[in-house]
């Protein structure tokens, strides 16, 4: 039953948007929108934060270049790939996040990409392939991920990892690392689904 509304008018016209905290890490609103059929629903919570890159890094030896880290969303120490934030204050107009402004190119992504891998883990390499950019949850948030493959890793220096960071590098077979996947503590979705584009695409 689609009450008369036309198949393909679905998207929602946002009426009201209320910026409840916006500064340099998200930009949290709630918002009124009216519906295809004309009815206004609210309040509905969304959000903008940082895009961000993530890197599937394998050595020269085929082990996954991974780090462990504390996350507070799930009070739990995980293992998970290199990752991290695009940063967006260079290019803004504002100092703040907004809708906008999270929205980077591949270029800056590559350029994140590369800049984590090595901060992170102390490894680089000169093999690289974009592998998908999509968002990183599209039902609450703009923000988008953007997935590389690096292979044939080297470790070229010590870790530079900024001041809030407490992380150490963790190298794992397949074998360890689909463990870890099943059942273990590689719980980040996205990093799983990293994972999975990697085996597809290498």
């Amino acid at each position: 039953m689609n009450n008369g509304i036309d198949k393909d008018k679905l998207s929602w016209e946002a009426v009201k948007v209320e910026h409840l905290v916006q500064d340099e890490w998200i930009d949290f609103r709630r918002v009124d929108y009216r519906l295809p059929n004309g009815e206004v629903i609210g309040p509905v919570y969304n959000y903008s934060k940082h895009s961000f890159s993530l890197v599937v890094a394998t050595d020269t030896e085929g082990r996954f270049v991974c780090v462990k880290q504390y996350r507070h969303g799930i009070d739990e120490i995980t293992t998970e790939f290199p990752a991290g934030a695009i940063e967006y204050k260079e290019k803004s107009d504002v100092p703040y996040i907004t809708c906008d402004n999270i929205i980077a190119t591949e270029e800056d992504a590559f350029d994140a990409a590369r800049r984590e891998l090595l901060e992170e883990t102390g490894y680089s390499s000169n093999n690289w392939k974009h592998l998908m950019t999509i968002p990183a949850n599209a039902t609450l948030s703009n923000s988008r991920v953007h997935i590389y493959a690096a292979t044939g890793c080297k470790r070229v220096r010590e870790q530079d990892l900024d001041e809030t960071e407490f992380l150490y590098v963790k190298l794992l077979s397949e074998e360890e690392l689909l463990k870890r996947i099943n059942g273990g503590d590689f719980k980040q979705s996205l990093h799983v689904l990293a994972y999975y584009l990697f085996k597809a695409n290498l």
